[in-house]
């Protein structure tokens, strides 16, 4: 399995930007993804994540509404639409699935999402 998370960079406060992770190695159809980050200092924590089987979506309660996950299950994409983007965002973002035909129903920890990309580093400037 492998996932490869791009897009990230260097924006001001109040941008956007749109992370994607190619995933290959998986029958992507059928696995819930995820997007989590982690900045420096912190532990990896949950952004959002997105059913396989029904396409609902879940979030961080503090990222509602400023944030938007998709899934292109022909090009095997998962994304992430940011906007209105905070210094306190900067962080590597990393996509992330589960075991196939599971179902995460939003769950947060991280031991719920065996395969996990590099990551992809989001850095947000005053």
């Amino acid at each position: 399995v492998q996932l490869q998370a791009s897009g990230g960079g260097l924006v001001q406060a109040g941008d956007s930007l749109r992370l994607s992770c190619a995933a290959s190695g998986l029958t992507f159809s059928i696995h819930d993804m995820a997007w989590f980050r982690q900045a420096p200092g912190n532990e990896r924590e949950f952004v959002t994540s997105i059913s396989w089987r029904d396409g609902s979506t879940y979030y961080a309660d503090s990222l509602k509404g400023r944030f938007t996950v998709s899934r292109d299950n022909a090009r095997n994409t998962v994304n992430l639409q940011m906007n209105s983007l905070k210094p306190e965002d900067t962080a590597v973002y990393y996509c992330a699935a589960a075991w196939r035909g599971t179902q995460t129903s939003g769950a947060q920890a991280t031991s719920r999402y065996p395969f996990w990309g590099q990551g992809t580093l989001v850095t947000v400037s005053s």
